[in-house]
């Protein structure tokens, strides 16, 4: 029997929280499991909850920022561009459509700029930016004083601001955007795709050594020629781009000839432009979203025809 069941109005909530602090799909829902089993634990041993949201939302931040401190060494360690789980978030997702207003705070760029915040400073800032929790909560969860709170809050807000992405205003027409752009990819239009590109664009990719992936690329020249040839290469591969969003922001997942995935990827758009788009091919971070290609293998054996 799930011992999770009388909270699981809660579960979206749990999984925004964790998912934001981490950045790993996973590890997320593992985090939230293990926030449902302590409560059900505390109830068991006659403890009483007066809000198991309050409960639920303390031990899941906790849990992060624990999580955060150990994983702290391993991405120091980690080969290449570290970039979170991608979290593919069509409007069918259940879990997407409960925090939509919240979605530039899912975006991959904006986990990434969280990575330079202490965990403690992580857990304030989303807490108090995306959750609107009050800092007499914020403290009880964190285990800091209101001042202190405050004080993290306004130090970790002067550094996002200073490194936040922008992105189109409207979904509508970042997804416009971002489907003629693949389509003149498709086609091979340098000139289509570079007007379409940010001057200042940028691609990064995460293989994590696994796979293979790109190390950071700039430039609209630069990085039109590198879309154009991927799509390229994976149509003469035999596999299929189908687009999505990730991370609440527009992308494309590629599928290879039998419909594993083979890498995930999300586009920033702001002013008209594509600002950036970052690409993750390392299959562990791609395993919770189904079966996973083993890339080496097929361009291994496409080089051998």
């Amino acid at each position: 029997m799930r011992t999770d069941a009388p909270y699981e109005e809660l579960r979206p909530l749990l999984f925004s929280i964790a998912y934001r602090m981490i950045g790993s799909v996973s590890e997320a829902e593992d985090i939230v499991q293990e926030a449902f089993l302590r409560i059900h634990r505390a109830e068991t041993e006659g403890t009483m909850i007066e809000s198991p949201k309050a409960y639920l939302s303390a031990v899941t931040t906790r849990l992060g920022i624990d999580h955060l401190k150990s994983a702290r060494v391993r991405r120091e360690q980690y080969v290449g561009e570290w970039l979170p789980e991608p979290l593919l978030t069509d409007e069918a997702s259940a879990d997407a459509a409960a925090h939509a207003e919240t979605a530039d705070s899912l975006s991959t760029a904006f986990l990434v700029l969280l990575e330079s915040l202490t965990p403690v400073e992580r857990a304030v800032f989303l807490l108090r930016e995306v959750f609107e929790y009050g800092y007499d909560e914020i403290a009880r969860i964190v285990e800091r004083t209101e001042d202190n709170c405050r004080q993290l809050y306004v130090r970790a807000r002067r550094h996002v601001d200073e490194g936040r992405p922008r992105f189109e205003a409207s979904r509508q027409h970042r997804d416009e955007l971002v489907e003629r752009f693949f389509a003149a990819a498709e086609r091979g239009d340098l000139g289509a795709l570079e007007e379409m590109l940010a001057d200042d664009v940028v691609v990064y990719g995460d293989g994590g050594g696994k796979a293979p992936s790109w190390q950071p690329v700039y430039g609209p020249e630069r990085v039109a020629k590198l879309i154009a040839g991927t799509l390229r290469q994976a149509k003469d591969l035999g596999a299929t781009v189908r687009a999505t969003h990730v991370n609440g922001q527009p992308g494309v997942v590629f599928l290879d000839a039998e419909g594993r995935i083979g890498s995930v990827m999300s586009v920033d758009v702001a002013d008209g432009l594509v600002q950036a788009i970052r690409g993750v091919t390392n299959p562990d971070k791609l395993a919770h979203l189904g079966p996973v290609a083993d890339v080496r293998r097929i361009l291994r054996e496409g080089r051998q025809r």
